[in-house]
């Protein structure tokens, strides 16, 4: 199915328009017409680097930071892979993209693995593929200017390192590639596709509670995610941050006996990019170039000024942060039934869904499922899409062997 997109869009600024300004008495961006609170969502480039591409995880509220280790920590927080129980891993995940519309051709692959070297160490890689199917491109007048099938892709590598017993790091490199409309022209605008190299860092914590005969673990986990240059998909333009993100997570796992576990997960995320400031706004355009000056920030003034930059100070960067709660409950380490919930403030986003799903382990191979289901008006892709990822255990093939 064809979707019909401008490509002025790609000009457009990140930014609001006239018709928006922050009010201080109400401390939020208004309507200038109906003087009512509006959405100041922060938007980046590249927005697929953080859709979530694991189904354990996306049945958890999309939380993962301080899971117990599997192939796609890789997207949350490599740094669980130096606590794998296994030697080697590989998975890969597919999910389709607005089934809801019944577009068939839009989805997003992930496939990532990770290799142990010791007791102490693993490496990991992963690729990320999104396909936005066959897309109808018109010019502001409604002429057909062709179709093409825009891209993006993700390359990316870890290592993982235990630094302590209880601790370990990770150091990840990756390389992100946007083609949506490379080759074509508007106006004097030539599009190219949009390249950035970045990293993420991640820190993971797992140590043993209680007195009792029973194993009960905490797991901690801190990431920080597409820490990577600012891209532009025309040249000579404004360059926009890609969307470098903090996620603190916990993860208290409850064994019961020998065949029932608990695991009671939260988590917390916030984009360490700079917060828009509305058009009415003196911080809007100080240097008069017409270019919004939060746009123009460099890369580590916008990921350290991120928390405190807020048009609504202190008030507004707590909305900034969103939030999961979820359980997963496994029967004998075989088979697990999860659910979660994802919370997003009403003027940063609006996103609240509930997620179910389940798991299963036989020998060498694991598989995942998940269900997103909308709590409100704010429709996500995802809604009502059953996505699945499979997992390959080489390391129990072997012991079996």
């Amino acid at each position: 199915m064809r979707i019909i997109i401008f490509l002025t869009l790609i000009l457009s600024f990140i930014g609001t328009s006239e018709a928006q300004y922050w009010d201080p008495i109400k401390n939020c961006v208004v309507d200038r017409s109906t003087k009512e609170c509006i959405s100041n969502t922060i938007l980046t480039a590249l927005p697929f680097l953080r859709i979530n591409p694991d189904a354990r995880s996306g049945a958890l509220g999309d939380a993962g930071t301080a899971l117990s280790s599997d192939p796609n920590a890789m997207h949350h927080n490599a740094a669980r892979l130096a606590f794998s129980e296994t030697d080697m891993g590989i998975s890969a995940t597919y999910s389709p993209w607005l089934r809801n519309l019944n577009i068939d051709d839009i989805y997003l692959f992930y496939l990532t693995g990770f290799k142990k070297i010791d007791d102490n160490q693993s490496v990991g890689g992963a690729i990320r593929y999104f396909s936005l199917g066959e897309i109808e491109f018109r010019d502001t007048e409604g002429k057909d200017l062709g179709t093409g099938k825009p891209n993006e892709l993700e390359l990316n590598v870890a290592y993982a390192r235990k630094l302590s017993e209880k601790f370990s790091a990770s150091l990840s490199a990756k390389f992100a590639y946007s083609n949506l409309a490379s080759g074509r022209t508007v106006g004097t605008s030539q599009i190219t596709s949009a390249k950035s190299f970045g990293a993420d860092i991640g820190t993971f914590y797992r140590t043993q509670l209680g007195q009792s005969g029973r194993r009960n673990y905490l797991n901690l986990g801190l990431a920080v995610t597409n820490i990577g240059s600012k891209v532009t998909y025309v040249k000579n333009l404004t360059k926009d941050f890609i969307p470098t993100n903090m996620s603190l997570g916990a993860n208290y796992e409850m064994n019961f006996d020998d065949y029932n576990s608990l695991n009671i997960i939260g988590e917390a995320n916030k984009l360490l990019v700079p917060s828009p400031i509305p058009f009415g706004n003196e911080n809007y355009d100080r240097d008069t170039n017409k270019v919004a000056d939060f746009r123009e920030k460099a890369l580590f003034e916008g990921i350290f000024g991120s928390f405190s930059d807020a048009p609504g100070g202190f008030t507004e960067e707590v909305q900034e942060i969103s939030w999961s709660l979820a359980l997963e409950y496994w029967y004998d380490k075989q088979f697990a039934v999860r659910m979660g919930y994802f919370n997003e403030n009403a003027l940063k986003g609006n996103r609240k869904f509930l997620t179910l799903g389940c798991g299963v382990k036989y020998n060498v191979f694991g598989l995942n499922l998940s269900y997103l289901v909308p709590t409100n008006n704010n429709r996500s892709p995802l809604a009502n899409t059953l996505r699945f990822s499979l997992i390959f255990d080489f390391a129990n093939n072997k012991e079996k062997s």
